[in-house]
């Protein structure tokens, strides 16, 4: 089966099987249908690679931005908030699937191999890549999909595809990337503790010296490689949370602008509506209309 031949068939599964939740009856399997949107969407998305069949999407993660489109993947190895747009590339709605990259499946694979076999992919701080699928990888990823419609055969042989996935990432270009997730005493793992302690605590006031102590790096070590990884400082990506929090919560509860604002962090109504605004466009009551008219925040995929 040639490249087309497989995105052709990738298309149609992923048509078939796409809800608004993205999720499939596989465990850590999404798939995604969406049209290209002048409205960005927001997100708070987890370690994972996307596969793209049809179309693409622009991300932008602090000041950095990553396109991927048909044939391309994308892989996420942290805990990230992003900003994203789907591309209109003139062929109808954008069709991707994406898998979560589980660290207990990373480690085991580089535990299995010497590290000589993925050695020669590129190395990135940035928690955030793409780059073009091989013909094995997009081989794998369809016969993933199609377990969608074996419900049976998908108890046995989906894991044994999700581990050959992961194994293509690790032996492909983004391999060092990869690697990192299952490795305990890699700089991303150190830096993944301090993420998940800000998503857990968005709320509460957060010191550098603190934070650090949780990566367990100094200070100076500390910022250096979180801002490596996230592209955002501590403080920009902990504002980031809280906004990206208030405005879930604003969906459900559009008349609390100012309890929103402090349940998240912020003491001042008028500094929580400012920098919602500078983030969103438009302010927070408006905001929420705006996301119910148009349906629910989608996902980076």
């Amino acid at each position: 089966m040639d490249r087309e031949s497989r995105l052709a068939e990738m298309c149609d599964l992923i048509a078939a099987h796409a809800r608004a939740d993205l999720q499939t009856s596989i465990d850590g399997l999404l798939v995604s249908c969406v049209a290209a949107s002048a409205t960005p969407d927001y997100s708070l998305t987890e370690p994972l690679v996307v596969v793209m069949a049809r179309g693409g999407k622009r991300l932008l993660l602090g000041d950095e931005v990553h396109e991927y489109r048909a044939g391309q993947c994308l892989v996420v190895t942290a805990d990230l908030p992003v900003t994203g747009h789907f591309i209109d590339t003139g062929d109808g709605p954008s069709l991707g699937m994406a898998l979560v990259l589980r660290p207990a499946v990373v480690a085991g694979l580089v535990l299995q191999a010497p590290a000589a076999r993925w050695a020669r992919g590129a190395t990135t701080n940035s928690a955030m890549s793409t780059s073009d699928a091989d013909a094995e990888l997009l081989d794998a990823a369809v016969r993933l999909l199609r377990l969608l419609e074996k419900p049976l055969d998908a108890t046995i042989l989906a894991p044994l595809i999700e581990r050959e996935i992961v194994w293509r990432l690790l032996t492909g270009p983004q391999g060092e990337t990869v690697r990192q997730i299952g490795l305990a005493d890699s700089n991303l793992s150190y830096v993944s503790r301090a993420i998940g302690w800000i998503r857990e605590n968005y709320a509460e006031p957060m010191r550098i010296e603190e934070l650090a102590a949780v990566a367990g790096m100094s200070p100076s070590t500390f910022h250096r490689h979180f801002r490596g990884v996230t592209a955002m400082s501590p403080l920009q990506f902990q504002k980031r949370i809280r906004l990206q929090e208030a405005r879930s919560m604003l969906v459900s509860e559009p008349g609390d602008i100012a309890g929103v604002g402090h349940r998240v962090g912020y003491d001042s109504p008028s500094q929580f509506t400012r920098e919602y605004r500078r983030l969103f466009g438009v302010p927070p009551g408006r905001d929420a209309m705006r996301i119910r008219a148009d349906g629910a925040q989608r996902a980076v995929i």
